[in-house]
């Protein structure tokens, strides 16, 4: 029999949902703060750490913005994006699609070219070495409006090939994705793909119009896809991925325990889910965190923890070549595991 915690652990997984933002710890976020001279509430990492009470998405949002405002120099994104490539390839993540907000900084007055530059140059050496492939999604904050996404996505012109979607993030409610189909559809024109925050906070009906109207490749969150059967039938159908942060949704109080998540249930249902991280900094845990406290709260059998690592590769925006290349190593480390399990019986 094979071992489902090793497996968690030591299969190869693609991270798809994960704000470069959101993976700033508190040591780090001090230590920005000190090189550019911000003058943050707290003096010690513990002070940092005692403020992640979340009572919502909103609550949450606060803090990040707050530690969002240490990031100012090229060196600081590029650091920032590094250490997490370092972090989540020693997760065996061996891609990752990074969200980031550039709204979020523009409006503080850095430069789209800063944080595009910085990350950039990470993503880029990161290739090499830790050795971690990657594609850069650019999200709208949607408390901004289209009119504010609209000039955001000018700056944008320039690294066009850099950028692979957009997505759309940041406080869901009372903001539906319908508001946002123009924008969408002139990103798809520029040749990005798309994908949405939907159905984390916001109603069922917030995942239809992030399909119907967005045309979105996958749904980022989705967990209020459960309240709509026909909903659930057309993604499973589709194979629209739903990119699940469970550590995430416990944090911000979408479900009171993990144990209540419906992760297992929508997977079973025969629908593309994947295991990711969201902020890891904020949530109490990176991809590995997430798949084990999952492993041991659902009862995920070795089956689904290679159902869920196949997902992550097929919901990747990678071509079927390098998709097989990922399906394989898989393959000849479940093959280990069971010889290796076999040998011990």
């Amino acid at each position: 029999m094979m071992d489902a915690d090793r497996l968690a652990i030591m299969l190869p997984k693609s991270e798809l949902h994960l704000h470069i933002e959101g993976t700033m710890e508190p040591e780090m976020m001090l230590s920005f703060a000190a090189r550019n001279h911000v003058d943050l509430p707290y003096k010690t990492p513990q002070q940092v750490r005692d403020a992640y009470q979340f009572d919502d998405l909103q609550s949450f949002l606060n803090l990040y913005y707050l530690g969002t405002r240490v990031l100012k120099t090229e060196r600081d994104f590029y650091e920032l994006t590094m250490a997490y490539l370092q972090r989540a390839f020693n997760d065996h993540v061996l891609h990752t699609e990074i969200f980031f907000d550039p709204q979020s900084h523009m409006h503080r007055g850095i430069p789209f070219d800063v944080v595009m530059q910085g990350i950039g140059a990470a993503l880029e050496d990161g290739r090499h070495q830790p050795g971690i492939s990657s594609r850069l999604i650019m999200c709208f904050l949607r408390d901004l409006g289209p009119e504010d996404g609209m000039l955001t996505m000018e700056q944008a012109k320039p690294y066009q090939a850099q950028i692979t979607a957009v997505g759309l993030d940041s406080t869901e409610l009372p903001y539906p994705p319908g508001r946002f189909q123009r924008l969408f559809d002139q990103a798809r024109e520029l040749g990005w793909y798309t994908v949405a925050h939907a159905g984390e906070e916001g109603p069922a009906q917030y995942i239809w119009e992030a399909i119907d109207r967005l045309k979105v490749k996958r749904i980022d969150h989705g967990v209020r896809s459960e309240e709509d059967p026909q909903l659930i039938e057309l993604l499973a159908r589709k194979r629209i991925p739903l990119t699940m942060c469970p550590l995430s949704n416990v944090k911000l109080k979408v479900f009171p325990r993990l144990e209540e998540h419906n992760l297992v249930r929508l997977l079973h249902a025969g629908i593309c889910v994947c295991i990711n991280s969201d902020d890891p900094a904020y949530f109490g845990g990176y991809i590995n965190d997430n798949f084990l406290a999952c492993r041991r709260a659902l009862n995920l059998s070795a089956q689904d923890i290679i159902l869920l690592c196949r997902n992550s590769f097929e919901a990747a925006f990678l071509d079927q070549a390098q998709r097989m290349k990922y399906y394989h190593m898989i393959h000849t480390i479940v093959g280990e595991t069971q010889n290796h399990s076999s040998d011990h019986d």
